[in-house]
């Protein structure tokens, strides 16, 4: 996974766990994974309106 093993990792869980604190976790998730799911819906729109113009193209 991108190099880092398991000791790494969980070096890294715990300074984050210092930085924000058990109480920041859950929002950070949270948050995250918004801005994962809507850039996910914002790549998807644009294969679904790439169709389209190639049929405006096609028509022109």
């Amino acid at each position: 996974m991108f190099g880092i093993g398991m000791q790494e990792l969980i070096i890294i869980l715990v300074i984050v766990l210092i930085i924000f604190g058990a109480g920041k976790l859950p929002e950070i998730g949270a948050g995250l994974g918004k801005a994962i799911k809507n850039f996910k819906s914002a790549t998807s729109e644009d294969e679904k309106k790439e169709p389209e113009k190639i049929d405006e193209n096609k028509k022109a």
